[in-house]
């Protein structure tokens, strides 16, 4: 369940006066005012794309996990060898009901050897809190809720790690993806994370929320010369969109499992702790065998051959008949075309299928079956 009634005045962000002056577009996104766009989505899409850009992703829920058992404890709550992630390293994970549908994707960071935080989607951390705060009855392990204590900023694009070398005297040289090391940028004490959801190279701040207007207004000033540009949550889905990154609600939701979704390898069924249990096994190693006979449907890509765009719901379809249903779809800046990630039978999911269409309002529009994700960044 959310702490967030559907019908209270949507929380704002410690940016929220910054993002008015800037005249963005705003939005109530679970529960949150956040900016849509302050331009052109497009405009901002493709400065992260070929620059850099300055998102404020203060919404996302931040739980930290610490106690003795809290490894022990996460490999029990969550799908990944969580105990087994280094000190100064993230991990992808999910945490799933005990059927195996999925409540949220995550990324856990390990902070100190006995400290860990787990970050949630916006619409899920009420959610992930009371699952995690459930589940760790019998382990030495604290949860708390730290949504309040952080704003996080986010640079993303090429241009980003020189950016912020201007700022910081943390080793962003040494920083590998998917770590975080503590350091101090513009001043502010920040936990430095190189991590995204745009499939370009970029970083993520945590800092306190007081700290926040100052650190964006510094960013700001560095990256003026390098082409840095504020970014809404729009052009954020379409830039994780063309990366084949799922969203929940979209491609990820409790009606899928991991494997359902693709996503199999995030599953750890070595790992020791707990005897190798964890919440949703039996269902997991289940939807696993089924995955490897007879995968139901794949998320896959598809590129149109026209000019109009699929929307998440629309009936993927092929000979007359439904094979599928698109998730999410876009314009893709990138590609110049539209695209859509959507979960297709398996006899229509292989790359260069022929004769498939989306079903655009009685219209059947031939798409193109591609393998995910539509654009990688050159190393």
């Amino acid at each position: 369940m959310s702490h967030v009634p559907p019908s209270s005045t949507p929380r704002r962000t410690a940016l929220d006066a910054t993002h008015r002056a800037l005249g963005a577009t705003m939005t109530d996104f679970a529960g949150w005012d956040m900016p849509l766009r302050y331009g052109s989505e497009r405009d901002e899409h493709t400065a992260v794309r070929t620059r850099a850009g300055l998102f404020d992703l203060s919404h996302m829920g931040e739980i930290t996990v610490t106690g003795p058992d809290a490894g022990r404890f996460l490999d029990h709550a969550l799908v990944g060898n969580i105990g087994a992630v280094a000190v100064g390293r993230a991990r992808y994970t999910m945490i799933c009901r005990e059927d195996g549908g999925i409540l949220d994707d995550l990324i856990v960071y390990r902070l100190g050897e006995d400290t860990y935080m787990v970050v949630a989607n916006a619409s899920n951390a009420g959610t992930v809190l009371d699952a995690l705060t459930a589940r760790a009855t019998g382990f030495d392990a604290a949860v708390r809720d730290d949504r309040d204590a952080y704003a996080l900023l986010a640079v993303q694009g090429p241009e980003s790690p020189g950016i912020l070398k201007a700022l910081t005297d943390a080793d962003l040289d040494g920083l590998k993806y998917y770590a975080g090391l503590p350091g101090t940028v513009a001043g502010v004490p920040a936990l430095i994370a190189r991590t995204g959801y745009t499939g370009e190279d970029g970083f993520e701040l945590f800092v306190e929320p007081r700290h926040a207007e100052e650190l964006w207004k510094a960013l700001t000033e560095a990256g003026a010369g390098a082409g840095l540009v504020p970014c809404g949550l729009s052009c954020r889905d379409t830039l994780r969109l063309e990366a084949g990154m799922p969203l929940y609600g979209n491609e990820l939701s409790t009606a899928l499992t991991p494997f359902d979704a693709g996503l199999g390898r995030v599953v750890k069924f070595d790992k020791t702790s707990n005897g190798g249990d964890f919440v949703g096994r039996a269902a997991l190693e289940a939807a696993a065998e089924r995955a490897a006979s007879a995968p139901p449907r794949t998320l896959v890509g598809l590129i149109a051959e026209g000019r109009r765009v699929p929307r998440s719901g629309y009936p993927v379809v092929a000979g007359g008949a439904v094979v599928g249903e698109v998730t999410s779809g876009a314009p893709s800046p990138t590609l110049g075309r539209p695209i859509a990630m959507a979960y297709v039978d398996a006899a229509h999911a292989a790359p260069g299928t022929a004769g498939v269409g989306v079903d655009i309002r009685g219209s059947q529009e031939p798409y193109e079956v591609v393998a995910l994700p539509f654009y990688k960044r050159q190393k």
